[in-house]
């Protein structure tokens, strides 16, 4: 297998980027319908359509290309990365379709390496593989449409924060900037860099592996108000659609979980490009207070298969945050919701 062809840079970085979303919908005509409980207006995760009173449907879908050579752990990353979306809702993952865009040429059995990657990763959900469609591609494409449950009343969504929640990230970040060094290593000749890209990738693959629906669980059983997955919009980005225009946020950099190796990797200049995009989208909108450069690119850096950003209620975040650790991922209370319309990124609390 060539890594030209089958890895060139993938996942999230791949997403276009937020003003160009921005600008698009804008344009589409909204729809009136009061069964729709969440739609794209406040680009939340997931869509939500009441059809009882006691239950509604969210629906999403997610695909990109690898990010990663082994078509088997990709796969289990794509589907990780689609799942994600109904467990940012609170929702229950029930049903999942393939969506495939696979070179004619290819050997068909890096395809179905894909496939059972990825259907390993809906068992693991709860869920049922029920179908899908494919295409031939230029290049490969996977990922999922998925279907969950919720209760009407029970919606998570990613703007409804409450001054003075803290705020919970459940995985570290890092992940493209570890991505985009991994998928350029054969240009690195330093063996101690090669070395740090290997402790990097190892980190981000067992990060992007993981479901979200223990995190989600957990974020269940207390005083969620707010809550999102951290994927391509970086957590800056998230974090920002979170608060809107009515809340600040105050963030703690020591705070912030985050893969060691991959801010050594930023100094380095192994960032992305959409992390770029992620900065002058939001950048107005955060003000850094002594903080390094390459800090500042993994905050901006976009997550494939990202950790869930957790707005909760004050008094339940510690005894929160004691269960998010048991599930053995770096994670930590990150900050709080201010008064205020910027986010602040300090070194420290005070």
């Amino acid at each position: 297998m060539e890594d030209v062809i089958f890895c060139k840079g993938g996942g999230c970085t791949a997403k276009l980027g937020p003003q160009a979303l921005k600008t698009i919908l804008a344009k589409l005509e909204k729809k009136s319908d009061p069964n729709l409980l969440v739609g794209f207006e406040s680009a939340d995760d997931a869509a939500v359509y009441k059809v009882s009173d006691d239950i509604a449907i969210v629906q999403t879908l997610d695909f990109f290309p690898p990010m990663i050579e082994d078509p088997y752990i990709f796969g289990q990353i794509a589907a990780t990365n689609a799942l994600s979306d109904i467990y940012a809702m609170g929702g229950e993952v029930k049903t999942a379709l393939n969506i495939v865009g696979f070179p004619e040429k290819m050997d068909l059995n890096i395809l179905g390496k894909i496939l059972q990657g990825g259907n390993e990763k809906v068992t693991e959900a709860g869920g049922v593989l029920s179908g899908g469609h494919s295409i031939f591609d230029d290049t490969v494409k996977y990922g999922l449409s998925v279907m969950g449950v919720i209760h009407p009343d029970k919606i998570f969504q990613n703007n409804t924060p409450k001054m003075g929640d803290k705020l919970i990230l459940t995985k570290p970040l890092g992940v493209g900037i570890s991505c985009t060094a991994y998928n350029t290593r054969h240009m690195i000749k330093d063996q101690k860099l090669q070395d740090l890209v290997d402790l990097a990738i190892e980190k981000a693959i067992k990060s992007m592996t993981t479901l979200n629906k223990y995190a989600a669980d957990v974020a269940k059983r207390y005083r969620t108000n707010a809550m999102t997955d951290v994927t391509g919009f970086g957590f800056l980005g998230h974090l920002t659609e979170m608060i809107g225009t009515e809340f600040g946020a105050q963030i703690y950099a020591a705070d912030v979980p985050y893969i060691e190796e991959a801010q050594v990797l930023a100094d380095e200049f192994f960032i992305t490009a959409a992390a770029q995009r992620n900065r002058n989208f939001v950048g107005d909108k955060i003000k850094f207070c002594n903080i390094e450069a390459s800090f500042t690119e993994v905050l901006f850096d976009p997550q494939t298969s990202g950790g869930l950003l957790i707005s909760i209620n004050p008094a339940d975040a510690q005894e929160a945050l004691a269960e998010f650790k048991k599930l053995g991922l770096p994670c930590n209370i990150v900050g709080e919701i201010v008064a205020g319309d910027k986010i602040v990124v300090e070194t420290e609390r005070v």
